[in-house]
């Protein structure tokens, strides 16, 4: 872009209400987090999934706060392209000391494409690729801690420990420490001895908070070598902290991070101090998949554009119809070549379904709001959305034209999708069934059971409990991702099916007894999930009680009376309690 000769006043200033809109932004977002510390601590899981719903929407509330001024003092929409590339270069000039530019560049291109049409969307006017690099960004205090081997690995990790302040004493930090050593020695076995001598531990200098626990990420650095280790801290019974186990293995610590789950709680004055770290720790994560779990969905959707982008620049596959049973509300499709599946809201929905595009998009808010306790996926929404024409098949253009016209525009080269759900792609729960061995489906089964369990512990009911609404992921793990017709637990009303009147009426078909909206019969579940014997089996096996509506009723009291249940993105054989329960009396 080249640089004017004259420089407009209200370019700059135009500039300057960009950042004064961001930084806002940026310090709530901030004081937020760092009031999680004090919510973990005081024992407010309330308080702390709140705050992750809370802040959700400062981006958006401060977006539309800087685009309202933009217009009100500088009529912004009627602003000509110069002034526009003179307030990018001015806002440029802005972020060359700043410690979070490469969010500013993104809440400027979310402010911009609020007020000027799509036409406008190339480099001159937005950020296509990031200006300013983050690389190097200081950070006061520094983004991690380094500790070295003098005292020991124990008394090394006691530091680590301490450096946190947490003011609420721990139960019983010698055992836990001694865990920690014991597990570390038993994990690496003959390499430890090496690893003890000479190391180096790095550790992120704020703790991670989710749900009910504090998380201590960190590397030891041997040499070339680096270990990765997460440390959950919890409370026990009478209020004091421990360390529940310690994470050793890369894979297990990338599910902390999974789509699956809520959003970390992490105050950071560079976060992309913290996402290189973490990036060292877990390679397989991208930028875009770390910055949406720190909190920045923002960030990681701009990420993700920028990469599907790449991919698709890169690449000569085609977009297909997605594999399974077509849905009765959304139309899905996907590249084979990128492990992500979109999805769009249809005008056309199956008979059945008494819902419109409010509804859904009211459900897709619900889950981005919620705690997913890592069984339901996060999705990334976009709006307009420029594909190339002639990367899609004849198929899928069809599909979409006769089933949601009015969610795409059909330009000469392109196709424009309106409004889009993306999400991670797994495999349908039904086609995995089809070709599974008999200790794959006992497992899947099992853990669709306890998805279902976990929802419902966390407040949400399903609606549509079919298995082609689950997917299983590369873990195995069973997760639920159709949102139309999800409830609150609390709005549900769990019902026995009444005793025919006459063995007449209970053969005849009908139904003999009147039904609300929101009303669910348990016992149904077995008609239309367990026609297959082997699934009947094994899901009666270890989940028959779901089958009954004082399970529901049940789990209805707990959430009422205000009880988060415990859930642990680990196995439970980990965790110190049950690995060694001879320390704990």
């Amino acid at each position: 872009m080249e640089i004017p000769e004259y420089y407009n006043p209200v370019a700059r200033d135009i500039a300057q209400a960009l950042i004064d809109g961001f930084d806002k932004h940026y310090r709530l977002f901030r004081d937020c987090n760092r009031r999680a510390k004090d919510l973990f601590e005081s024992g407010d899981w309330q308080g702390i999934q709140q705050s992750i719903r809370d802040r959700i929407q400062f981006y958006d509330d401060r977006v539309a706060e800087t685009v309202g001024r933009l217009l009100k003092e500088f009529h912004a929409e009627l602003l000509d392209d110069e002034i526009w590339q003179q307030a990018k270069l001015y806002y440029i000039g802005l972020l060359t000391n700043h410690k979070q530019p490469e969010l500013a560049e993104t809440f400027f291109n979310s402010v911009f494409t609020r007020i000027l049409h799509r036409d406008y969307f190339n480099n001159d006017f937005i950020f296509l690729r990031p200006a300013i690099s983050t690389e190097y960004i200081e950070s006061n205090p520094p983004s991690y801690r380094s500790y070295y081997p003098q005292g020991g690995v124990r008394h090394v990790i006691g530091r680590i420990i301490a450096d946190f302040g947490w003011c609420r004493p721990f139960a019983n930090l010698r055992r836990d420490l001694a865990l920690v050593l014991r597990t570390c020695r038993d994990h690496f076995g003959g390499s430890w001895p090496r690893i003890e001598a000479n190391f180096q531990v790095q550790v992120l200098a704020s703790a991670f908070y989710r749900n009910k626990t504090g998380y201590i990420f960190g590397k030891v650095i041997n040499g070339g070598l680096q270990y990765p280790f997460a440390i959950p801290v919890l409370h026990d019974a009478k209020g004091g902290l421990y360390l529940d186990t310690i994470l050793l293995e890369p894979w297990r610590i990338g599910v902390l991070f999974s789509f699956s789950r809520a959003y970390f709680l992490v105050d950071m004055e560079v976060p992309s101090g913290y996402v290189q770290f973490l990036r060292s720790m877990l390679p397989t994560k991208s930028k875009g998949e770390l910055y949406t779990m720190l909190g920045l969905q923002k960030q990681g959707k701009n990420i993700f554009y920028r990469d599907l982008i790449h991919h698709l620049q890169h690449s000569n596959d085609r977009f297909i119809v997605a594999p399974g049973i077509r849905g009765l509300v959304m139309l899905v499709f996907t590249l084979p070549s990128y492990p992500y599946v979109f999805k769009l809201i249809k005008d056309v929905f199956g008979v059945s379904k008494e819902v419109d595009h409010d509804t859904v998009r009211a459900k897709y808010r619900l889950v981005k709001r919620h705690d997913r306790v890592g069984r339901m996926a996060d999705t990334l929404e976009f709006s307009n959305v420029a594909f190339p024409r002639e990367r899609f098949t004849a198929e899928l253009l069809d599909e979409l034209r006769r089933l949601a016209p009015s969610m795409i525009e059909e330009g000469e080269d392109s196709i424009v999708i309106r409004h889009v759900y993306i999400e991670r792609r797994m495999k349908p729960l039904n086609l995995f069934l089809q070709t599974a061995s008999p200790e794959e489906k006992e497992a899947v089964v099992r853990d669709y059971g306890n998805a279902i369990r976990e929802l419902a512990c966390a407040n949400i009911f399903p609606g549509d409990m079919l298995f082609k609404n689950f997917g299983v992921t590369r873990y195995g793990r069973v997760i639920f991702y159709d949102y139309d017709e999800i409830e609150y637990m609390t709005d549900c009303q769990f019902r026995q099916i009444p005793i025919a009147p006459t063995p007449e009426m209970e053969m005849s078909g009908e139904v003999w007894y009147p039904i609300a909206r929101n009303d669910v019969f348990p016992e149904e579940f077995a008609t239309f999930l367990l026609g297959d014997p082997d699934v009947r089996r094994i899901f009666m096996r270890y989940h028959s009680d779901l089958l009954h509506a004082e399970f529901w009723r049940q789990k209805q009291l707990s959430i009422r009376a205000g009880v988060i249940e415990d859930f642990y993105p680990y196995p439970e054989a980990m965790r110190f309690s049950l690995r060694y329960p001879e320390r704990y009396g």
